[in-house]
């Protein structure tokens, strides 16, 4: 059986991984989950798996978790309970599915145990991907891509010889402003941006590829998994998400990962590697699907993409510089705060003010981190203008 831990277990990731747990009862044993502070879900995983630790966000959450389920697992809280479920004794491998910069430190941590990681959690890798690759290196942890995009290259190429890869290219949707001219992106509401086409994920990673700011992390993250120069990873916008991604080789030859639009097929695939498991979700019809349709992403519409490349080509800290501004300003437009069209204008004066910041050590990129998210707020505060 593999022994996992959790990070982020009543997010929609971390639900689908449990799903494919449950599907697999008797190849998974879940030893510790961490979540923030939905309790009614959480309480009703811990009495489904029986984790031997749970983690929540604050010691109040803590407290009430204890109330309700009693003595049947160790309550844990905060960040220390994060990297505690992510360094827990005996645990094989660690699904990394949390939102956000709060999931660099269990990452990092549970991969300086030598341990694997299934990673869903894309920042890890935006915010310090060279640390996080280098660091796996050193202890022979395996970083399995959860992402759709990731996960299919990963499946491109096993096998393959990194020296004969030309490219490396991500499909997006394009989300659900793809049509909309400069003018109609102007007007764009909450409700409007939580509405992709395709996919169903949390709020965040939605707006995010409303923006295609997330196709921009999606680069970043490519970069260091595939260990590739961002020149080398395109971007293609493929409505209908059936292929979910391409390798293309110096033959001129591409392979392609074709499938459902289901995040438990990559969260099975990245759970049961290097095995293939037979599964229980719908086959992939390629005739039902019909003409596949590809065509270029609009950066001049969509800044978010070219402010993500800038970053990466950049260097240092301004990959995290990037995600930390880019947090605070999808959560200011959530809140109502912020215009959707006014998101990158926050990134990119975050950028101006601390891209060349050091990014020495982890230390360093959470500074930075935290001096971007000071600057995004302060600019959502004084209005960005028009």
């Amino acid at each position: 059986m593999k022994r996992l831990a959790l990070l982020g277990s009543t997010g929609s990731i971390g639900v689908s991984t449990l799903d494919v747990v449950a599907s697999f009862a008797d190849r998974f044993e879940v030893v510790a989950l961490a979540a923030g502070g939905n309790l009614e879900l959480l309480e009703q995983q811990v009495r489904r798996f029986a984790p031997q630790s749970v983690s929540v966000r604050d010691a109040e959450t803590a407290a009430e978790l204890e109330r309700r389920i009693g003595a049947t697992s160790r309550v844990l809280h905060g960040a220390d309970g994060l990297v505690e479920v992510a360094t827990h004794d005996g645990v094989d491998l660690v699904v990394s599915a949390l939102v956000g910069a709060v999931g660099l430190e269990p990452t990092y941590e549970a991969i300086g145990l030598g341990r694997d990681v299934a990673l869903a959690n894309k920042e890890a890798l935006v915010v310090a991907g060279e640390h996080m690759t280098r660091r796996a290196v050193e202890t022979g942890a395996e970083i399995l891509p959860v992402d759709s995009e990731h996960n299919a290259l990963h499946q491109c190429l096993r096998g393959e010889n990194n020296a004969e890869i030309r490219r490396l290219w991500l499909t997006a949707s394009g989300g659900p402003f793809r049509r909309f001219t400069s003018a109609e992106l102007e007007g764009v509401t909450r409700e409007q941006a939580l509405d992709h086409p395709t996919w169903k994920m949390g709020p965040k990673i939605t707006i995010d590829s409303a923006t295609l700011m997330n196709k921009g992390l999606e680069v970043i993250e490519a970069r260091w998994l595939f260990a590739l120069g961002p020149t080398r990873i395109r971007v293609v916008v493929h409505p209908k998400s059936v292929v979910h991604s391409m390798a293309e080789f110096v033959d001129g030859s591409f392979k392609a990962q074709l499938g459902i639009t289901d995040m438990r097929h990559p969260i099975q695939y990245a759970l049961s590697y290097p095995e293939r498991w037979q599964t229980e979700l719908p086959p992939f019809d390629p005739i039902e699907a019909g003409p596949l349709e590809f065509e270029p992403p609009d950066v001049e519409r969509f800044p978010c993409l070219g402010l993500a490349y800038q970053a990466l080509e950049a260097g240092g800290a301004a990959t995290a510089v990037l995600n930390a501004a880019n947090e605070v300003a999808v959560q200011a437009f959530l809140d109502g705060r912020l215009r959707f069209v006014e998101i990158p204008r926050v990134i990119s004066v975050a950028l101006d003010r601390h891209a060349s910041e050091p990014a020495g050590d982890l230390g360093e990129l959470v500074a930075a981190d935290r001096a971007a998210r000071r600057t995004a707020e302060r600019v959502v505060g004084q209005g960005v203008g028009t």
